[in-house]
């Protein structure tokens, strides 16, 4: 059953204020628009709530009956609408943003707590999820932006690549590949791997940069996320070719840089086609872009 709410507001409002003329001033309405939604009631209630004469306006019996539960229900309708409103002044207001697993782990921290510092009462939410999903998070707006990689998306957000992460080889401390200055990959020949699938996106990111050669290389075992693939290297299961800011903190491992070819990916904050950042998300984006730069940076110059 539908409710006519605007109906018994012009009910009551004709009621309590009145007359029709004094009813549409309040409401800030027309007088012929009060006289429609009323007309609209009483049709819906199939009987005349109101004799209207050219000096006063009278209940009819079914408007008496109505009236003191139609100012009830406002009452509580008011009620309930400034209950909403006071518990939305009130709550803590999010910033919900995507990461890729890969830099949440290692980078979000350190931009966290300085956004912590310039914003303290807004709360924050992060969606660590993939490639796919954090396009889809932004195209539905439960994201205001995510940091993700610089690829196709059938949702056609605006993609600003702003950094290039080389890949590196994880090893054990001990193992013969972990003293060299630089590791090709022919010396991986025979090496055990380990390969990161999907959802990371990293499998494919080599596949295209090694094309057929791939298939020379003995992948001994896979997994679907990198902390997971790390944590066989530590163990000694064998090695993996990693983001380099994804292995700055696994303990038990070290990483070397690669040649022939050198791998790497493009970082890129994506956002919705044409969409204004408001002030708190922009300066969330420019202090996680800025700390992923700065370790970048870092990690190039122990390379030169």
């Amino acid at each position: 059953m539908q409710i006519d709410f605007l109906g018994m507001q012009a009910f009551l409002c004709i009621v309590e204020q009145g007359g029709f003329l004094p009813a549409a001033t309040h409401l800030n309405l027309s007088q012929t628009a009060v006289s429609h939604r009323l007309r609209k009631l009483e049709d819906s209630l199939g009987m005349k709530l109101l004799t209207r004469t050219t000096r006063a306006i009278t209940l009819t019996d079914a408007g008496r009956a109505l009236l003191p539960r139609v100012r009830k229900a406002m009452q509580e309708l008011e009620l309930s609408y400034d209950t909403v409103r006071q518990h939305a002044g009130s709550a803590p207001h999010w910033l919900v943003f995507g990461c890729l697993p890969t830099l949440a782990a290692t980078q979000l921290s350190p931009a966290l707590l300085r956004f912590a510092t310039q914003h303290p009462d807004i709360s924050v939410r992060v969606l660590d999820d993939s490639i796919g999903e954090i396009a889809e998070h932004v195209h539905n707006g439960t994201a205001a932006f995510g940091v993700s990689l610089a690829s196709s998306n059938r949702f056609g957000l605006d993609m600003d690549v702003f950094a290039e992460e080389p890949f590196v080889l994880a090893c054990p401390p001990r193992h013969r590949l972990a003293r060299a200055r630089e590791v090709d990959w022919e010396r991986l020949r025979g090496e055990p791997l380990i390969r990161i699938s999907l959802p990371a996106g990293n499998a494919a990111t080599i596949d295209d940069a090694l094309g057929d050669r791939r298939l020379q290389f003995r992948w001994a075992y896979e997994a679907q996320h990198t902390s997971i693939a790390l944590d066989f290297v530590a163990n000694g299961l064998g090695l993996t070719v990693v983001p380099a800011l994804s292995a700055t903190r696994a303990p038990g491992v070290v990483t070397r840089p690669l040649a022939g070819p050198s791998v790497a990916r493009h970082l890129a904050v994506v956002t919705r086609h044409g969409a204004v950042l408001a002030p708190a998300a922009q300066a969330m984006r420019d202090l996680l872009v800025a700390e992923i730069r700065d370790r970048l940076a870092a990690v190039h110059e122990r390379r030169a």
